[in-house]
């Protein structure tokens, strides 16, 4: 299994571009970028290189330019974050970080039923595999 790379905020940006619609040139993020951020030309195709040698990003030369994509999936990336985040500050551990949500946050009737509901299918999934509840 590959390694999921680790990227930084503004790398999340530019991966967000890609995820969104790929193949891609450079001049065509930068296009993209440009529009949201105050980044500088140089500073996008700085980020795009980053990526690239972490292999976030391919890229194909076609003619004279390059197209780049994306090699991670967003979902992989997002389960990579989440795993790093809980083990910084909650020991690796999912239920401090619910607590700390469930108390701290004003979470709406709809959303804790939802909450639940999760929760509940978490469960039968367990019974199901012959989990045992830590």
């Amino acid at each position: 299994m590959k390694k999921t790379p680790r990227i930084s905020e503004a790398e999340w940006e530019v991966m967000k571009v890609f995820w969104k619609k790929s193949p891609r040139t450079a001049n065509d993020t930068v296009k993209t970028l440009s529009g949201k951020t105050r980044w500088k030309r140089e500073t996008i195709r700085t980020l795009i290189n980053r990526l690239v040698q972490k292999k976030a990003l391919g890229y194909q030369k076609k003619g004279r330019r390059y197209e780049y994509f994306a090699l991670v999936k967003e979902a992989e990336c997002v389960r990579e974050e989440t795993k790093t985040f809980l083990k910084r500050f909650h020991g690796g551990s999912i239920e401090p970080m619910l607590t700390h949500f469930v108390q701290e946050e004003s979470l709406s009737p709809e959303r804790i039923a939802r909450l639940r509901e999760i929760l509940d299918q978490a469960a039968e999934q367990q019974k199901t595999r012959g989990e045992k509840s830590p």
